[in-house]
């Protein structure tokens, strides 16, 4: 038995979420069967965060422990073959030691969410991000963003649904800035932390725009933040601006996705 490790990329937005569901289609389905169609296997993926429906990912990382002799490009390029037409690719497939797990060898998670901030209507970037008219100050959102980095409670930002034994959790990096040259409409928020409680980043992200429009102060999303409360959540951005970036292990160098500008 040969412990495999995929890098996934995929459109969220025709699954359910990446874990299984028994009320649609999810991506773990999807590459289970793609696989089962390579392999023969009922294999089961395990990867290092789990996505809403509608979330993106740009590489997720996931294993599979399979009883084949293809070597990983080989088993790479066959499920990309089984997994057309879904919005799925492996991008990577490396073979790794029968203790190393995308989930709990997983030393750190980077979610980007983007945000179209323009009058005029989204075309192409329909479902990949979320459409705000109102123009947003990118420069406040990011200084109000810094309350939450940091060890701290984050019910406030935590979905009523959260499997998380405990809310508190530690926040690397909150970062929020505006598009360069060419992006000036597009606002990028970055997230890092070792792990995320369900429906953190869409909290904060949803907070952080009330700030940029001016419908909340700086101090109000610091109050939020200490209220330990999920009463106080102003707004929970919608699924389809986010994407899962990379995943971090010891034992690796961090896979991370070029930038946007």
């Amino acid at each position: 038995m040969t412990r495999f490790a995929l890098t996934i990329e995929f459109d969220g937005t025709p699954f359910q979420g990446l874990q299984r569901q028994k009320h649609g289609p999810s991506v773990q389905q999807s590459v289970e069967q793609a696989i089962h169609a390579v392999t023969g296997e009922e294999a089961t993926l395990h990867s290092a965060g789990r996505t809403d429906s509608g979330v993106h990912a740009l590489a997720m990382r996931s294993h599979v422990d399979l009883d084949t002799a293809l070597t990983p490009f080989r088993l790479m390029e066959a499920i990309n073959a089984k997994l057309r037409p879904d919005p799925i690719a492996i991008i990577a497939c490396e073979v790794k030691p029968d203790d190393w797990h995308a989930r709990f060898s997983c030393t750190g998670r980077q979610y980007l969410y983007k945000i179209r901030n323009r009058r005029a209507p989204l075309t192409l970037d329909t479902g990949r991000a979320w459409h705000i008219r109102p123009a947003l100050d990118a420069d406040a959102m990011h200084r109000a963003a810094q309350s939450l980095v940091g060890c701290h409670d984050f019910t406030t930002f935590r979905s009523a649904h959260c499997q998380s034994d405990s809310p508190v959790k530690t926040l690397d990096r909150l970062d929020v800035r505006r598009g360069g040259d060419g992006q000036s409409d597009w606002i990028f928020i970055e997230a890092a932390a070792r792990s995320f409680l369900h429906h953190q980043v869409r909290s904060m992200v949803g907070c952080l725009a009330l700030v940029g429009m001016g419908r909340w102060s700086e101090k109000r999303l610091a109050d939020a933040l200490a209220a330990a409360d999920r009463q106080e959540l102003g707004l929970n951005a919608p699924p389809q601006g986010l994407y899962f970036v990379a995943a971090k292990y010891s034992d690796e160098n961090n896979i991370s996705q070029e930038r946007p500008q």
